[in-house]
């Protein structure tokens, strides 16, 4: 057995209108004023309102930081520090509510908030020389597990290189996982997310780092997608499929946490980096092809997932209207080289299954254009 240590830091309140728990459980971490961190689509759907209003019910101050949009950067920290500081700081809790984006940008300005400096300065893991500000999760998508990591994954403002900038504090106190809030989803989101889920899963499921809980945890989070994926895209109003992919992918960003990721992550940052991909859609593009690269050393544990998996996740996609191809996500061929080293780069390479450089990138991204 490969040794490993397990430590739970996030404790999991779940279940339909769990959201309205949200003042009493600040209360209890002590809170008295709280820094949200939300999308503005989510504030249009009303969930940060709900957020607000429940905190404000448990005599805590609610204030809204929602000028940034996806794939966050350095520069949106920046801004959120800023934020904080114009609105008083005095900040003893971060609530993000959203998608991955809001969840990795509440970790980010909790960074700077308790630490200063600039998101650099936490590139990799451990750096913070104080603990972060207690932090609660609220995901309103099946997508990214964000809630259940201690990473905050940023794009550098000026290179848009994703840095994973991440400290056993950066890990949320509380994730509050409601079905109900996933229900506004547009079909879009539901698809992309959660395909961002799949490849979680999948990927968890094989790395080099994987020990006995990572596997436990990517199991069921595979359970538990591949049963209800396909459910919430075709039957968008099904409350116990939502709640099934909102657990799921909460594992599976669980599983992240002990396993780390492989070759379709270090190949879909870099479209993100370059041309603005959203990562969902990437990986919609590159997981097939990596599956099938990866067969020559994991062809065993994919065939546990079932037959056939890079079909069957290419059908996945399909049903979700995500891109088939790198030509699909307007991506040009003359830019496969400089894509490849870019990927080659990635830190999750380095834990994937089968030995993964530049020329493996290179094949990958050929195989998909």
């Amino acid at each position: 057995m490969t040794p490993f240590t397990f430590e739970a830091r996030t404790r999991i309140v779940s279940g339909p209108g769990s959201v309205r728990r949200l003042g009493s459980i600040a209360a209890a971490e002590g809170a008295h004023r709280a820094l949200i961190v939300s999308e503005t689509g989510i504030i249009r759907a009303g969930h940060t309102a709900s957020a607000v209003r429940s905190l404000e019910s448990a005599g805590i101050e609610a204030v809204v930081f929602s000028q940034f949009g996806e794939n966050p950067t350095s520069a949106d920290a920046d801004a959120a520090r800023r934020f904080a500081e114009d609105a008083g700081g005095r900040f003893d809790l971060v609530v993000g509510v959203g998608g991955g984006s809001s969840m990795d940008l509440a970790k980010a300005a909790n960074f700077l908030i308790s630490n200063g400096g600039s998101m650099v300065d936490y590139w990799g893991y451990g750096n913070a020389q104080r603990p972060l500000l207690p932090m609660i999760g609220i995901p309103t998508t099946t997508g990214t597990g964000s809630e259940a990591q201690s990473y905050a994954v940023i794009a550098d403002a000026a290179t848009r290189r994703k840095m994973a900038c991440g400290d056993p504090s950066a890990a949320c106190r509380v994730a509050i996982l409601d079905p109900e809030l996933a229900f506004t989803q547009p079909f879009g989101v539901r698809a992309a997310a959660g395909f961002d889920a799949v490849a979680h899963a999948v990927e968890t499921w094989v790395t080099a780092k994987r020990n006995a809980m990572s596997e436990l945890l990517s199991r069921e989070a595979w359970r538990l997608i591949s049963s209800n994926y396909t459910q919430i895209l075709e039957h968008p109003n099904d409350l116990e499929a939502i709640a099934s992919m909102q657990w799921g992918a909460f594992l599976a960003g669980w599983a992240i946490e002990h396993s780390m990721l492989g070759a379709a992550h270090a190949c879909a940052n870099p479209l993100t980096q370059r041309y603005g991909t959203t990562h969902g859609l990437a990986l919609a593009v590159l997981l097939p092809h990596v599956v099938r690269f990866n067969c020559k050393a994991a062809r065993e544990r994919y065939t546990e997932m079932g037959e056939a998996l890079p079909a069957r996740l290419r059908e996945w996609a399909d049903l979700g209207r995500l891109p088939a191809t790198l030509r699909d996500v307007g991506v040009a061929e003359a830019d496969l080289p400089v894509l490849a080293d870019a990927a080659a780069e990635q830190w999750t390479g380095r834990y994937n299954p089968r030995p993964f450089d530049r020329e493996s990138a290179l094949e990958i991204y050929r195989c998909a254009y």
